[in-house]
């Protein structure tokens, strides 16, 4: 894995263990890097702060991520504290229970705006405070996290794979504005794994299955796997990658049936 010692990143998307966003904290601080976690909220305040304690010498700060004071106050925050910023990790993303679990064509106007303001606009208010603190250290790399429901139908997914087809045209934008700062902006689209985001989509059990039938490698993958391709994406090694979007679901993608 490419070091990042010395360098500074801001981590969004921690809920618990299972995280994948944690587990790419795990990764980088591992690798040298001193982190910056955040709550959504008070009620995952406590999970968050127990999690950060375990890394080296990390921040941990409040944002909720479909407010933009508070997406404000936590810029002003990383610039106090930090004074730059090397890379952001974008892991937010929720849509109303509703609309998991009724026909797509069900979906409301609220859960709709729900679903595409926290999942994928958060990208952009986040990316917006982080691009003047990467400009400060020559450049930096933002990355997000999508699912290939973006590009099929999968049951019970419904606006989720909306707000994921939105997010990932966002990421080729993103890139395409930022690229003369030397700011980098990808998306990893990891294959199915039990986090908390999954708990709440029917039959995720299933599709778990499907996997381990179907991929080339005939099994899933874990929050490690994804983890490590985020290092690789946010250090040196990946410093000419941009716009993309990486699969890291042990070939799922390149099967048709």
């Amino acid at each position: 894995m490419s070091s990042l010692a010395g360098k500074q990143g801001l981590i969004v998307g921690v809920a618990n263990k299972r995280s994948i966003s944690w587990a790419i904290a795990q990764a980088v601080s591992a690798a040298g890097a001193r982190v910056a976690l955040t709550y959504p909220s008070p009620r995952l305040e406590e999970n968050v702060r127990d999690l950060a304690a375990t890394l080296d010498n990390p921040l941990v700060l409040p944002c909720d991520v479909s407010n933009d004071e508070q997406i404000a106050a936590l810029g002003e925050a990383l610039d106090r504290e930090f004074g730059g910023l090397d890379f952001l990790v974008h892991g937010a993303a929720f849509a109303p229970a509703e609309a998991l679990s009724r026909p797509f064509v069900e979906t409301s106007r609220e859960s709709f705006r729900i679903a595409l303001d926290v999942s994928t606009y958060s990208l952009i208010g986040l990316t917006r405070i982080a691009a003047p603190l990467m400009a400060r250290r020559g450049g930096g790399s933002v990355l997000t996290l999508t699912y290939i429901g973006s590009q099929r139908v999968f049951a019970n997914y419904n606006v989720m794979g909306v707000a994921k087809a939105a997010l990932e045209s966002t990421v080729r934008y993103l890139a395409a504005d930022l690229g003369p700062q030397n700011i980098r902006v990808n998306a990893i689209s990891a294959g199915a794994i039990k986090t908390l985001a999954a708990a709440g989509i029917s039959g995720f059990s299933s599709i778990l299955q499907v996997y381990r039938e179907r991929a080339p490698l005939r099994r899933g993958v874990d929050q490690s796997e994804v983890a490590d391709t985020a290092a690789f994406l946010l250090g040196p090694a990946g410093r000419a990658i941009t716009g993309e979007v990486i699969m890291v679901d042990a070939g799922y993608h390149a099967v048709g049936i």
